[in-house]
């Protein structure tokens, strides 16, 4: 990925906690990686943990950043999920999947949180 890339994505991450705090969203874990993949941030907001997938565009050419998150990053992205929480025994507590979309039309991104974006749509183990 080019380096303008690479700090253009570190901003938008860096806006979205940012902007998560300013919602009472507390950050646990910022770009989680396990065997399985990644996940940009994982946050707890009133007790329900929150794996939260962070895109990012300059434009709209492309879409909308939430359109990003395809079937196939949602299936990994809950592997990732699992595997935390397993691994950190925490199977019990409710837990959900969240976009965080940034759109850089300004310098000013506009900022969109979709919370239950997606379910774990099957059973895995790890």
């Amino acid at each position: 990925m080019p380096a303008g890339n690479l700090e253009f994505g570190k901003a938008a991450e860096n806006a979205a906690a940012k902007f998560l705090k300013a919602k009472g969203y507390k950050i646990l874990e910022r770009n989680y990686k396990n065997k399985l993949g990644e996940i940009d941030i994982i946050a707890q907001q009133e007790g329900v943990i929150c794996f939260l997938e962070v895109k990012a565009r300059h434009s709209l050419n492309l879409g909308v950043p939430q359109e990003a998150v395809s079937i196939s990053k949602q299936r990994q992205i809950s592997r990732v999920a699992v595997y935390y929480l397993k691994s950190n025994n925490l199977l019990e507590r409710p837990a959900r999947f969240d976009v965080l979309a940034l759109l850089y039309v300004n310098s000013q991104p506009e900022i969109t949180l979709i919370t239950d974006a997606f379910e774990l749509s099957a059973n895995f183990t790890v």
